[in-house]
């Protein structure tokens, strides 16, 4: 599984080593009590449907980069400061990824999830 980053500039991986949250206790987690994440890894939370969906960085030691899409277009990225971020927009899926990993992606730009 890979998560693709489209753009006017062409395709690019953003991540190789990719873990899905499915259930409820795991998107409950998230990358909370980790105390890292590999550089090619992406956490993608696929909800039902389409709502606001809010990020915390509680129990987080390091940064991270977050990307809201809806239907595959980025609706929002930000990046997040360990501990004390926050992030917040509408979503049907939502993909955090190490610091800086989605520095070129751009509201209205495609993100796909491959091999899912």
């Amino acid at each position: 599984m890979r998560v693709v980053h489209e753009s006017a500039a062409g395709d690019r991986t953003l991540a190789t080593d990719v873990e899905v949250a499915e259930s409820i206790v795991a998107q409950g987690l998230g990358l909370m009590f980790r105390r890292s994440i590999p550089a090619e890894y992406a956490l993608v939370f696929p909800f039902s449907g389409v709502s606001t969906r809010g990020l915390h960085m509680v129990f987080v030691p390091f940064d991270i980069d977050a990307v809201w899409l809806v239907d595959g277009e980025v609706r929002a990225r930000k990046g997040l400061s360990a501990w004390t971020g926050r992030g917040r927009a509408e979503a049907d899926t939502v993909i955090e990824l190490p610091a800086g990993a989605a520095a070129d992606v751009s509201v209205g730009d495609t993100v796909r999830i491959e091999g899912r």
